[in-house]
């Protein structure tokens, strides 16, 4: 078991990264009760990651082969993930919803896809600056959608 664990300690350790990482942005989304959580961001960085590795892994296995192009799985990850994302968008009424939460599936597949790549510096500068924005715009955007829902009659106010 250890000689397992030893021989794959670069693939538990990004894998490992992706996981934390998106876990941290899933708890920004939990705590302000949002649909995608711990749950659905750490799967989403951890699969982003795992394509990763696997196109790794393929790169070297086909090298010699014409026309393989490693690029084109972390590609199909950026399309796959626009398309959950735009699952996640819902009309209310008048107002879109779930905007946020498609971008931050997005943003965290680009993380899970860092990680997946081994670029640990780039996986967590990333998190740090998605909940730079999560937390920070968030506070900044409350007093704006006070002063702007003032101007709105009651059928059209957004609820902060």
């Amino acid at each position: 078991m250890e000689q397992f664990f030893t021989q794959n300690s670069q693939i538990i350790l990004r894998l490992a990264v992706a996981i934390g990482l998106g876990m941290i942005i899933g708890a920004e989304r939990f705590l302000v009760h949002k649909e995608a959580g711990l749950k659905t961001h750490s799967l989403v960085s951890l699969g982003s990651a795992l394509f990763i590795i696997i196109s790794e892994y393929l790169s070297v296995l086909y090298a010699e082969k014409a026309g393989y192009n490693p690029g084109i799985m972390a590609s199909n990850i950026i399309v796959g993930i626009g398309f959950l994302g735009a699952g996640s968008i819902i009309f209310s009424g008048t107002r879109l919803k779930g905007l946020t939460t498609a971008g931050g599936l997005w943003v965290t597949a680009g993380i899970g896809m860092a990680a997946g790549f081994g670029l640990f510096s780039l996986a967590i500068i990333s998190t740090v600056l998605v909940l730079i924005i999560l937390v920070v715009m968030n506070l900044i955007e409350r007093p704006l959608l006070k002063i702007s829902n003032d101007k709105l009659n009651d059928s059209d106010k957004i609820e902060i």
